[in-house]
This record gives structure tokens, C-alpha cells and sequence, in this order.
């Protein structure tokens, strides 16, 4: 499986982003995928996490109501609206195959990661 994740950039606090990530290699519809986050200086963090359908999401608590998650089978391709930014924001963003999980550790292809950044 590989994993390209795109769409991070420099934005304005309460600015909007999307990210995407695109699958290859493998049937994309079987997995269930998730996206982290990393700011610099600190450990990897969940963000939010979707089941192989799409029909079920988890959320951090730093993002509910915030952040989206969304995927299209059709198109291989995972996705992560990102709204009302805030400049904790400001990470890279990896996405990654995995369980339905929290935990980092429970995913196991993960993208090259996309840069965010927030300003205030």
C-alpha cells in the first residue's frame, strides 16, 4: 500500500484547509484509515479515524466539530476538512492504514505527511 498525502499549506487562524491522501497498491475500500499529527518538538498525535465503509468516525477531542473526515472508495482517496483553524494546528499531517484505533501503533503503511501551518 502506498499512501501521498497532499492539500497542507500556510493559512490564517479560522481558515480552512483540506487534505487528501491517495492509495495505491492495494483495495482501499478494505481499510480503515486515520489521520495523525506531529508538531515539531512533540510526540505524534490522533486526529481522527474512519472505518473501511465511511459510516463510522472518531474524533480527538482537539478537532471535534473542527475537522471532518471522509473518504471516496470510488476514488482510493481519503480525505480531511479541516475548518476554524487554530494555530495549534500547526503539524504535519500523516495519513495511515490501520485499525480503528487511537493509537499510533495500530496503523501500519502510513503517508509521507503534508505540512499545515496556522497563523495567528
Amino acid at each position: 500500500v502506498q499512501l501521498q498525502a497532499s492539500g497542507g499549506g500556510l493559512v490564517q487562524a479560522g481558515g480552512s484547509l483540506r487534505l487528501s491522501c491517495a492509495a495505491s497498491g492495494s483495495t482501499f475500500s478494505n481499510y480503515v484509515m486515520g489521520w495523525f499529527r506531529q508538531a515539531p518538538g512533540k510526540e505524534r498525535e490522533f486526529v481522527a479515524t474512519i472505518s473501511s465503509s465511511g459510516e463510522s468516525t472518531y474524533y480527538a477531542d482537539s478537532v471535534k466539530g473542527r475537522f471532518t473526515i471522509s473518504r471516496d472508495n470510488a476514488k482510493n482517496t481519503l480525505y480531511l476538512q479541516m475548518n476554524s483553524l487554530k494555530p495549534e494546528d500547526t503539524a504535519v499531517y500523516y495519513c495511515a492504514k490501520g485499525r480503528f484505533s487511537i493509537i499510533a501503533g495500530q496503523y501500519d503503511y502510513w503517508g509521507q505527511g503534508t505540512q499545515v501551518t496556522v497563523s495567528s
